[in-house]
């Protein structure tokens, strides 16, 4: 991932060494398996429990029922499969590698925030901080999401292949980025506190972005993040309201794109495919290379706080798991 989001990747990433699964003694319908430490290839027949800030790292599992990873606990999971959905609370963390998850994954408000890799999801949900002072995120590389994507906090990164099956909708996060990515419907992108960049991939429907403060980049030569390609839009492009700059450079948009409502006026640059014209204003296009340097930084600030947590979470996993054996 470059350009915006490294710092939250940096912190969350070890070796997992021990397998502890503690089982907790209710009747069998309802059995719940509590997870704290490490586990391997083996079958949980029921749903998984991770305890309020404990850690559980799993590499090969499958969990045939619902997870729930309570308040400041910790879920890594390395090629293991959830037959039912994801839920973490307040300050919790997920982290999927290689897993399928057959249900939807919702972070609560004030969550820590979810990571997928080369995973398959149901739905993604990230609920609105409210009132908590932990700002989420939501990082995805080589991922399908089998429905909507719905995120009202924090970082949002879609990356390296990642599909939305659906539609994909932020409303008042930090930034919500798209790069080598596809949205089979549409994209709706409010309020975001530093913007919006898309790179490099496909939206089928209708697009949406208004009320961003930092600005919106469709494409390389942007003042946000660098990249090397614009990217194709199905439908209508609308960026309106927008602060900070927006630029769209190298797009082919089959349908009309609407700038109104910007401060600065959009630069549109004449190598964009527009289908259905431009309506709005538009100033002369230029290119801010200069600006770009200094976006790296939010990619990396990103990128260091999940790898920060999977990290400690693995560690910590590993450390129950011994203290057990």
């Amino acid at each position: 991932m470059p350009g915006r989001t490294v710092a939250k990747l940096a912190t969350v990433s070890a070796v997992i060494a021990a397998s502890v699964l503690a089982v907790a003694p209710t009747a069998h319908a309802d059995l719940v398996t509590h997870c704290i430490g490490t586990g391997g290839a083996v079958t949980v027949p029921n749903d998984l429990y991770v305890p309020a800030g404990e850690s559980c790292a799993l590499t090969g599992t499958t969990i045939t029922g619902n997870v729930t990873v309570a308040a400041g606990g910790n879920l890594v999971v390395t090629g293991g499969r959830v037959s039912g959905e994801v839920r973490v609370a307040a300050d919790g963390y997920l982290d999927a590698t290689d897993t399928t998850v057959d249900g939807q994954v919702v972070l609560a408000a004030g969550g820590y925030g979810i990571f997928l890799k080369d995973a398959q999801t149901g739905t993604v949900t990230v609920r609105p901080k409210g009132s908590a002072t932990i700002d989420s995120f939501l990082f995805a590389e080589e991922s399908t999401v089998a429905g909507n994507v719905t995120v009202g906090a924090g970082e949002v990164r879609l990356d390296r292949g990642t599909q939305v099956q659906r539609n994909l909708s932020s409303t008042g996060t930090y930034y919500t980025d798209l790069h080598d990515s596809f949205v089979d419907g549409t994209l709706s992108v409010l309020n975001s506190a530093t913007g919006s960049v898309v790179c490099g991939s496909a939206v089928r429907g209708k697009a949406t972005f208004a009320g961003n403060l930092g600005g919106v980049q469709v494409g390389p030569n942007g003042a946000l993040d660098s990249c090397a390609s614009g990217g194709y839009w199905g439908g209508d492009v609308s960026i309106t309201s927008t602060t900070g700059g927006v630029t769209i450079d190298d797009n082919i948009i089959n349908g009309q794109l609407t700038v109104t409502g910007n401060d600065p006026a959009a630069q549109v640059a004449a190598n964009n495919r527009i289908r259905g014209g431009v309506t709005g204003d538009q100033a002369a296009t230029t290119t801010n290379r200069a600006a770009r340097v200094a976006a790296g930084d939010r990619e990396d600030a990103g990128d260091q706080r999940a790898e920060v947590r999977r990290t400690s979470a693995v560690q910590e996993a590993t450390a129950a798991g011994v203290a057990r054996l």
